[in-house]
């Protein structure tokens, strides 16, 4: 069967990791590159594909079987409309829109024409996530009670000094690195329902927060708490456990995840599992019976690619869908909302 042939739109760090994972897939292939930038038409050169300037350009000269949208997020919905418009699958990156509003419109026009769209939240292809949602699903850990989570990690000043507009009002560490933990929350305990938050900026005084601490109310009733900052040094985020990504350096006696039930709890992503003995008489005075739970460890965006693939040959439907990221993006909102209004935010 001759490969599925993919064009990346998005010559940044996350189109390179794309370009990358197709370029090496058995079963799909790289057909060109899409940016009006300069380097892409030298990145596109070193991967010997067509270098186009434009979507237009592109599905006019050499229309791909699919294309992953890893285009500014501000164009998101531009560029989507375009694909739909030219019946392209798509895989587009998180998040899916700017705001809740411009998303809930998108993916109307989604549901309404059918569109094969799969929303680029790789961490969902994750063998450790797939996983914990197992072990949480098979009721070893009981009813489930709490979650605390962590996303603590240290970015460097020329992170901001490059791009300056990541210290302004819509960027910042809740729009730009929660959305993948609210995906992984929801994965793990189900619907998010209502959020609080307190937000701080006192590290880096800029006009957006470096530094939250969010409560989190699940459909299920149990609760969540989540410490997310951009400028703790600390190891305790999904990029320096999981080992998924060996551009971090990795820890593994840290976890950003203790899921706890009535019956016992799971730390992720070392998957340390602490339960009772399946009887009645269980206490605090009671020892645990400990153990971990085996799995394996893949590259999740080399999964993700696969899986788009898949998508777009008919034989498989987007594990995260449109109306997932939607969920996802209106979470995220909320957070944003609840740390201005110090008030309860109810989905």
């Amino acid at each position: 069967m001759p490969k599925t042939r993919i064009a990346v739109a998005g010559a940044g760090y996350i189109g390179q990791a794309h370009v990358g994972v197709v370029r090496s897939s058995p079963t799909c292939t790289l057909s060109a590159i899409v940016d009006p930038a300069p380097g892409a038409a030298a990145l596109a050169a070193a991967a010997g594909v067509p270098h186009y300037a434009s979507l237009e350009e592109l599905i006019s000269k050499d229309r791909p079987d699919g294309i992953v949208l890893a285009t500014p997020n501000q164009l998101h919905v531009e560029h989507a409309m375009c694909c739909i418009d030219a019946g392209l699958p798509m895989l587009l990156e998180k998040p899916l829109a700017p705001t809740f509003a411009e998303g809930e419109r998108l993916v109307q026009l989604v549901e309404r024409s059918g569109a094969k769209v799969l929303i680029g939240h790789h961490r969902a292809h994750s063998p450790i996530m797939a996983k914990a949602s197992e072990v949480v699903e098979s009721g070893q850990l009981g009813r489930l009670v709490s979650v605390t989570g962590s996303a603590t990690f240290l970015k460097p000043d020329n992170y901001y000094d490059d791009a300056p507009w990541r210290r302004e009002p819509g960027a910042g560490p809740i729009l730009l690195n929660m959305i993948h933990e609210v995906h992984n929350l929801r994965m793990l305990c189900g619907e998010i329902v209502a959020v609080q938050a307190m937000a701080s900026h006192a590290v880096r005084g800029f006009p957006v927060e470096d530094t939250v601490a969010i409560s989190l109310r699940f459909a299920s009733g149990a609760l969540g708490t989540f410490m997310l900052s951009d400028t703790a040094a600390s190891a305790r985020s999904w990029e320096q456990t999981s080992q998924e990504n060996k551009a971090y350096p990795s820890y593994d006696d840290e976890d950003c995840y203790v899921i706890s039930g009535t019956n016992g709890s799971l730390s992720v992503p070392t998957m340390r599992l602490k339960t009772y003995p399946r009887t009645e008489d269980r206490s605090w005075w009671k020892p645990f019976e400990q153990g971990v739970v085996g799995m394996v460890r893949d590259d999740p965006i080399k999964r993700q690619m696969e899986h788009f693939g898949a998508v777009i040959r008919g034989q498989a439907q987007p594990l995260v869908s449109a109306r997932d990221g939607l969920a996802n993006l209106r979470v995220t909102e909320a957070i944003v909302q609840a740390a201005k209004s110090g008030r309860t935010v109810e989905l």
